[in-house]
């Protein structure tokens, strides 16, 4: 093996990924897949998430299904009851599940607002706190949160969403200092405008899609796959002296002046 394909290899490692059977967590996992690891694939919808598991394993990668509603206490403790019985171990652990739902202020429901925050904020800090001891037990790993360029900015109609994602940001510094000691490492990952189901809506808005496209550099949305690297960059050893940041993805919308 040449040093750079040790350098970032996961063989042998385990890892996690929710919300990992479309989208952002599918290619997330595919990575992970790729350098070598096995992957546990969590997601809510059992017969997307077979799909997605059978789909893997056809390409010969070690990917294994795991059915959870993350923003439940009672599954987050089952899932990690499976993961500890199953393989033993955990290496690595990408929070990537999350809700959004938009509505103006004065009609946004406490039902969504504790739902968004309950998956995108609570489950991140609950998989953290039940995984952490399991990682530290092995000496050590890498969690990677998924946020999103509303962890920066606030966007119109979608206050649980850039709450729970600004929070998570700082979740990740919160953690990276707490579990530093255990050679635990935690870094954070936030995508820009994605052409992913979630955001179908404004892909299909020709005038919206355009005008997202103009608010980067690079002229682009992002697809799935653009977070491939930084992914892999972050669960291997390759970034072992990296933890507490915060990386974003957006082809540089964030940097973006006039």
């Amino acid at each position: 093996m040449s040093y750079l394909n040790e350098l970032f290899s996961l063989n042998e490692k385990v890892s996690v990924v929710t919300g990992g059977s479309r989208g952002l967590g599918k290619a997330i996992a595919k990575s992970l897949l790729n350098a070598g690891s096995k992957v546990v694939v969590v997601g809510r919808d059992r017969n997307r998430l077979e799909k997605t598991v059978n789909e893997f394993k056809n390409d010969g990668l070690s990917a294994f299904a795991y059915q959870c509603d993350v923003g439940e206490r009672d599954e987050i403790n089952k899932l990690f009851e499976y993961v500890s019985n199953d393989f033993g171990r955990l290496d690595v652990l990408v929070n990537n599940a999350g809700v959004t739902q938009s509505a103006p202020l004065a009609e946004y429901s406490d039902e969504v607002w504790w739902k968004t925050l309950s998956v995108d904020l609570y489950a991140p800090f609950a998989l953290c706190r039940v995984f952490s001891p399991l990682m530290a037990k092995l000496g050590g790993g890498s969690i990677i949160n998924i946020t999103s360029i509303n962890a920066e900015r606030g966007f119109s109609d979608n206050p649980a969403y850039a709450a729970s994602k600004g929070g998570l940001r700082q979740l990740t510094n919160a953690l990276a200092n707490d579990l530093a000691s255990s050679n635990i490492r935690v870094n954070s990952v936030g995508p820009g405008y994605m052409r992913t189901d979630m955001t179908l809506k404004s892909w299909e808005d020709t005038e919206r899609r355009s005008k997202l496209e103009d608010r980067t550099m690079l002229g682009r949305w992002g697809i799935p796959d653009d977070l491939a690297g930084i992914t892999l960059l972050l669960a291997s050893d390759a970034s072992s002296y990296i933890t507490g940041q915060h990386i974003y993805v957006d082809g540089g919308w964030l940097a973006k002046g006039m």
